[in-house]
């Protein structure tokens, strides 16, 4: 008998989109972390060209988690009332809403790169805009760190009103 076989049939497709949740937030955290080693003063044209491309991975694994997020919640997790009836759950969402607000200046700012890529010529990237964006990177990468802990606790029925009750 096959791995596939013992699988009921229903239990496919959540798991599936489960799986769609966690590859998709290994990439974002992955990209992050690329970009946050290559950002430097005056990137030479193969680690600018590699940050425009990195982020634009970042983008689509940040849909790739919000899409597989709103299934999960929705269709393929626990009952919307589960999510939605827990703080601890908004507190994810505001986590994602955070890092992503936070990614808007360096997708922006790779974007402005691409201009004169494009020309074949070197983005100009100061001192001072390297630190902001590896600042920026760091908060991201630790805002990202933490909605899987938050995520893990809300599974766990944490922020629950009945938590905790027949333990």
């Amino acid at each position: 008998m096959t791995l596939l076989a013992a699988i009921p049939p229903e239990l496919l497709p959540r798991a599936g989109v489960a799986y769609m949740h966690y590859l998709s937030i290994m990439v974002c955290f992955g990209a992050l972390v690329l970009e946050r080693r290559l950002i430097k003063p005056n990137p030479n044209k193969a680690d600018a060209t590699l940050m425009v491309i990195t982020d634009v991975v970042y983008g689509l694994a940040a849909l790739a988690l919000l899409g597989s997020g709103i299934l999960r919640v929705l269709y393929f997790g626990q009952g919307a009332e589960f999510y939605t009836e827990n703080p601890v759950f908004w507190w994810k969402v505001g986590l994602y809403i955070a890092v992503g607000t936070l990614s808007l200046y360096p997708t922006i700012t790779y974007i402005l790169w691409a201009i004169p890529l494009r020309k074949g010529e070197l983005p100009k990237v100061s001192e001072a805009l390297a630190n902001r964006l590896a600042w920026i990177l760091n908060i991201e990468l630790a805002g990202f760190a933490l909605i899987p802990l938050v995520a893990t606790l809300m599974a766990r029925g944490v922020g629950l009103a009945n938590y905790g009750q027949g333990l």
